[in-house]
């Protein structure tokens, strides 16, 4: 073992139990709406007020909300003494992830199989989700324009051509996605074949499906392994791993601060004595606006009315700074102030292949989250954000450990830099070293999610 790795101590309790319901999260989200569902589950659990983008606004001092949006969700915290200066903090991941979705005339077929018409989503490592059990996940939209999640739970497979039929196969696979990749789920003719029918859930009709939204999912459950249960298996890690630790950051703050308090935060404008528009003079507060944004599309590049680079997240805090009765002016300052932290996995060294890793910045498995860092804006890290990140891990008890790309090999990005363009606040990338990244099942130390969530926890008590 190199003399700068420590030797490992076992998990504490707190991280198994953090990542055990990791794994019922992952579980219930096998789509992004799925998650963005289960988010908002979560949080009205919590006691937070859900809201409909369509319907008027009441957000008051004292308040906590949730709305969807799609496939994603904002969840946030008004403090009780908020006023129009009053900054946020935003802890972003994304609720999507690499895989395939149903294409339109989904049903298809030949040689006595039934077989799935799909298209690739994002950029998946394809041959990862040969020859396992898969589901289709998403929404389905009706005639009368009501929407419905459907899981249909284990249905499908990708099979592997067989050795003896490509005796080359070990010297390099190469999966044409249009041939290659179209997977099973029944068998005989074709007559008798609807994928679109395993879709609509008891209370639907299949010939009322107007529209859907529909992907591939792993149906295999997440797992720790290895010795003292150390290591993590998951499918769509990247990126629910943040979604989940953000969520569990929120409401850990939340109950944090009723207990600082020693009451409940008052939920109505009534109970704050006020009439929800006017804030205290100057908008001094105790805290600020904390907030969780779980964006879709982010793997494929976040250009749409639910991602990152559309409006969601602006119209979200547009419509909190109204109710905070805020000016342009308030909102600038407020902005000014604002911390935005954009989480999404990273890449732990891989020990087969050390030599793709900056020789100098290592991230290891179990070594504390990453600060995501990159000279080109790929991750918008600057010298503030980093010192804020920083504080947060040092505030939290949690190690942290730096990650920057190979220079012969160009990193990915993630929503950071785009919520940073769009709305000028300030903005860190973080988030958890993995293996197998994009692959149909990824992998971590178990510590590391519970370390990244907090450090989230320090962050929202800045």
């Amino acid at each position: 073992m190199p003399p700068s790795i420590p030797p490992r101590q076992p998990a504490p309790k707190a991280a198994k139990q953090h990542v055990e319901d990791l794994a019922s999260f992952v579980t219930a989200a096998p789509s992004s709406y799925h998650a963005a569902a289960e988010v908002s589950r979560r949080a009205r659990a919590a006691g937070f007020e859900s809201l409909d983008e369509s319907a008027e606004w009441h957000v008051v001092r004292g308040g906590r909300y949730v709305v969807v949006r799609d496939g994603s969700v904002i969840a946030f915290a008004v403090p009780a003494d908020a006023g129009p200066t009053t900054p946020f903090t935003i802890l972003g991941a994304h609720t999507d992830s690499p895989g395939f979705k149903l294409k339109p005339k989904p049903t298809t077929g030949a040689h006595g199989w039934w077989q799935a018409g799909v298209e690739v989503y994002g950029g998946p490592l394809l041959h990862t989700w040969l020859d396992r059990e898969l589901e289709l996940a998403g929404r389905v939209v009706t005639t009368g324009g009501s929407e419905h999640l459907v899981r249909t739970g284990p249905l499908l497979r990708i099979p592997n051509l067989a050795v003896h039929l490509d005796r080359g196969v070990n010297d390099g696979l190469k999966l044409d996605p249009q041939r290659h990749l179209q997977p099973v789920w029944g068998l005989g003719d074709l007559s008798g074949a609807d994928v679109l029918a395993e879709l609509a859930p008891q209370a639907v009709d299949p010939a009322t499906i107007a529209g859907y939204d529909v992907y591939v999912a792993d149906t295999q459950l997440p797992r720790t392994f290895g010795a003292g249960s150390s290591m993590f298996a998951s499918a769509r890690l990247d990126n629910l791993l943040s979604a989940h630790a953000a969520l569990t950051a929120l409401l850990a703050h939340v109950n944090g601060t009723k207990r600082r308090n020693g009451r409940p935060a008052p939920s109505s404008a009534a109970a704050n004595g006020t009439n929800g528009t006017n804030g205290p003079e100057g908008g001094a507060t105790t805290g600020t606006i904390s907030m969780v944004a779980a964006f879709d599309h982010e793997e494929i590049g976040s250009a749409s009315r639910s991602g990152a680079a559309g409006p969601f997240l602006g119209d979200v805090l547009a419509r909190v700074q109204a109710a905070l009765g805020a000016s342009a002016e308030d909102a600038a300052r407020s902005f000014a102030t604002s911390l935005h932290v954009s989480s999404d996995v990273g890449h732990a060294v891989h020990p087969n292949h050390p030599e793709r890793h900056d020789p100098a910045n290592r991230p290891i498995a179990g070594g504390g989250p990453i600060l995501k860092i990159n000279a080109n804006q790929r991750y918008t890290t600057d010298a503030h954000g980093a010192a804020a990140w920083n504080a947060a891990c040092a505030a939290a008890g949690v190690p942290v450990q730096e990650f920057v790309s190979h220079n012969g090999i160009p990193c990915g990005s993630t929503i950071g830099p785009i919520s940073a363009t769009r709305l000028g606040i300030r903005t860190v990338d973080v988030g958890v070293p993995i293996l197998s990244m994009h692959s149909a099942r990824e992998l971590t130390a178990v510590v590391d999610p519970w370390y990244l969530s907090r450090a989230m926890t320090a962050a929202l008590a800045r």
